[in-house]
């Protein structure tokens, strides 16, 4: 199965959508799952997990109702007040949720550069491994020396990075976001996610060559058994096509064995989100 690893739906409004800018006005409108199934059905992707965009419970609900609807979603990575006195109720009544297969919390919208390592958010993060929940890391480049120290609490909790971190791609810069991913790296309880890079290059005027060094950075580093191919869909329509960027994927791996790019494609987020998990 080829499973794409990161996607949003929205009901798009001002309020709530307010980073789609000017630069990314044709992101604002509606992208609900019917849109999705044509497109996977035309590019061959068998499932997607469901990522949350709003900070909101009502998200989290919205997304698990659904997954129940359409069974190409396959899971959906909610989100919940992790640092919320009350999380442990929150985890067991969620949990029951077979669809429920990660969380994640905005790091890279919160002003406080170190909110990852707040004593209440980690206390919620404590609670995950017993719920058998990942948790997926999404930051800024900036943000890694505090995101390895906040991976170095948890060492037996499962962590996906998403986005690789978001390298300076635009600038063409690779330090510190080079050092610091491969710190990361050596910490085996995390994954990353091949997604987000033509949205940090110049969405207008990326090209394959920009992009291959810094995937080629993250495949050294994780090793193709921990990446995970994913869309971004629809926010990488603002650079790209879903298909373009699912046939740079595929070139990016091209000299990778048969089985390490059915891992990347597909059978990794199987694993680590349980898919199969009845």
């Amino acid at each position: 199965m080829i499973i794409d690893s990161h996607h949003h739906f929205w009901k798009y409004n001002l309020e709530e959508f307010n980073w789609i800018d000017d630069e990314m006005k044709t992101i604002r409108r509606d992208f609900l799952p019917n849109d999705l199934k044509k497109i996977l059905d035309k590019v061959g992707i068998d499932g997607v997990i469901s990522v949350q965009a709003r900070q909101k419970i009502e998200e989290t609900d919205w997304l698990l109702t659904l997954a129940e609807q359409y069974d190409f979603i396959k899971g959906v990575t909610g989100w919940l007040p992790l640092f919320d006195k009350k999380i442990e109720s929150y985890l067991e009544k969620y949990s029951n949720n077979k669809n429920l297969k990660a969380l994640r919390h905005v790091i890279q919208d919160e002003p406080d550069d170190n909110f990852i390592l707040r004593d209440d958010f980690n206390e919620g993060i404590r609670l995950l491994k017993q719920f058998d929940l990942p948790y997926e890391i999404l930051i800024f480049e900036k943000h890694l020396p505090q995101a390895i120290r906040f991976v170095d609490r948890h060492p037996q909790q499962i962590f996906i990075l998403d986005h690789m971190a978001k390298p300076r791609i635009k600038d063409k810069l690779f330090s510190p976001w080079k050092e610091n991913i491969r710190q990361l790296a050596k910490r085996e309880n995390v994954h990353c996610k091949i997604s987000g890079m033509v949205t940090e290059a110049n969405p207008k005027h990326w090209t394959y060559e920009e992009l291959k060094p810094y995937f080629e950075i993250i495949l050294d580093t994780f090793g193709p058994n921990r990446l995970m191919f994913g869309s971004d869909w629809p926010v990488c329509l603002t650079a790209t096509t879903y298909q373009q960027w699912f046939e740079v994927v595929k070139r990016f791996i091209q000299e990778l064995s048969s089985s390490e790019q059915a891992a990347l494609l597909g059978n990794n987020a199987i694993k680590i989100y349980q898919l199969n998990k009845p």
